[in-house]
C-alpha cells in the first residue's frame, strides 16, 4: 500500500483568525463552503474545534463513501486536523496569515488500496479530491467576503 496525498491552496480574502473560525466551526459556518460532493453532514459531538466529530457522504467519481471525522487542533488557531475514524485518512487544514488576508492549505493523506484497484486510485483520487479542494477554497472565500460585506 502507498500513501496517497493530495493538497491545494488558496489566499482567502479575509484575517487568518476569522477564517479559522469559519474551517473550526462545523455547526454554524463549515458547512456552508462544503461543496456539492458533500452530502448529509452531520455534527455527532462538539461542534467548535477539537473534540467535535462530524460525519457525511462525498460522492467522487461516481462512487460514494462515508466518512465519521474526529476533529484535533494541534495548533489551535491555525492548523486542524479531521482524521477518519474508520480508515487511515487525515485532512489537516492550515491557516497562515498574509497581511490583512491569509492562506489556507488543505492536505489529505491516506493509505491506498494495493493492486489494480490501488492503481487506479492513486491515478484517479488525487485529481478528484484536488478539484473537490479547489471548489471548497473558492467557497470559503466567498463565503467569507460576504460574512466581512454582512458585518459578521
Amino acid at each position: 500500500m502507498a500513501q496517497i496525498h493530495v493538497s491545494a491552496e488558496r489566499r482567502i480574502g479575509a484575517a487568518a483568525d476569522v477564517v479559522y473560525g469559519y474551517i473550526a466551526d462545523h455547526r454554524e459556518h463549515h458547512p456552508r463552503f462544503l461543496p456539492d460532493e458533500f452530502s448529509d453532514f452531520e455534527v455527532e459531538a462538539g461542534g467548535v474545534g477539537a473534540g467535535t466529530i462530524t460525519c457525511f457522504k462525498v460522492t467522487a467519481g461516481g462512487r460514494t463513501r462515508d466518512y465519521r471525522m474526529e476533529v484535533a487542533e494541534p495548533e489551535p488557531g491555525r492548523v486542524m486536523t479531521e482524521s477518519d475514524m474508520n480508515s487511515s485518512l487525515v485532512t489537516t487544514w492550515t491557516v497562515t496569515p498574509e497581511g490583512s488576508d491569509c492562506r489556507v492549505q488543505i492536505a489529505t493523506t491516506w493509505d491506498g488500496a494495493g493492486g489494480i484497484g490501488g492503481f487506479f486510485e492513486r491515478l484517479f483520487a488525487p485529481r478528484a479530491m484536488l478539484g473537490i479542494y479547489n471548489d471548497e477554497l473558492e467557497r470559503l472565500n466567498q463565503y467569507a467576503r460576504q460574512q466581512a460585506s454582512a458585518g459578521v
